[in-house]
């Protein structure tokens, strides 16, 4: 859920102060080619109403909800008087290619967050970017409590390079996100707060989610990200521990066609494969 403004917040990094960064989205923005912003999960059925669900039976006998736009796991409400408060997952940075010749900007995200699926007023996320424009690539990580605005850590990343991130909620109105490249030591942190009184966290949904973001009022097109895979997936609710077994799969499908196919490979791991 990013656009590109300044939250008046303190950023911590491992060694140094974590200040925003322009990357490649807020450099095409600049250039009026792209406004960067994510959103809830859009969810249909065959008829395209956006909404609701059409459910399938996975090939290992999940659920699977398609999605215009997010690919991935999602944890419903946890068990009575829990909310989830911890989501974290390693993965590594994809290497984008393009679907076409266009030299269109396309782009592909993977993140983690708290709520955003069954619970819209919020969500606490944080991930990476990998842009492919003319040839050209790009990786930004990012953090964000939407409904507000996102904003880029200052962090070195390229294809190839192992990520954890994590977002740790300390109250409805209180968290923080963590951004660390296990390959070159570094990391950032990010301490954040509601952006109102309308948009605390409810701790409802726990996400590891690969997504096509939003440009205005369309969708940048999908990179080919090939595959993304989710190990060390993990939700902490009421001090237990949850992983992606007996979750909600999502999968994108746009136009008739699945572009975004998920597998569960075990309680902690999932693969998320470009079609």
């Amino acid at each position: 859920m990013k656009f590109t403004t300044a939250i008046t917040t303190a950023v911590l990094a491992t060694g140094a102060l974590a200040a925003p960064r322009p990357g490649l989205a807020e450099r095409l923005e600049a250039r009026g080619v792209l406004t960067r912003q994510s959103v809830p999960a859009h969810k249909f059925d065959n008829s395209g109403e956006e909404n609701s669900v059409l459910l399938k039976e996975g090939s290992n006998g999940d659920n699977v909800q398609y999605s215009k736009n997010w690919a991935g796991v999602v944890r419903g409400q946890p068990p009575p008087s829990g909310v989830y408060t911890e989501v974290s997952a390693t993965f590594t940075v994809p290497n984008p290619t393009a679907t076409d010749d266009s030299g269109d900007t396309q782009a592909a995200s993977a993140w983690v967050g708290i709520d955003g699926d069954t619970y819209t007023n919020a969500i606490l996320q944080t991930g990476v970017d990998a842009y492919i424009s003319n040839g050209q690539k790009s990786y930004d990580a990012w953090y964000e409590w939407y409904p507000n605005v996102a904003e880029n850590f200052n962090i070195d990343l390229t294809a190839g390079d192992v990520i954890v991130a994590s977002v740790k909620s300390s109250s409805p109105s209180n968290g923080v996100a963590i951004i660390e490249n296990k390959s070159t030591g570094k990391s950032v942190t990010q301490s954040l707060s509601a952006p109102s009184s309308s948009a605390t966290l409810g701790g409802q949904n726990a996400e590891w989610i690969v997504e096509d973001f939003d440009s205005g009022s369309s969708m940048v097109p999908l990179a080919n990200f090939g595959q993304i895979t989710f190990t060390g997936a993990q939700a902490k609710a009421s001090d237990e521990e949850y992983g992606v077994n007996n979750a909600v799969v999502l999968e994108i499908q746009q136009n008739g066609q699945l572009l975004a196919d998920v597998q569960i490979e075990s309680d902690t791991q999932f693969t998320v494969t470009y079609v």
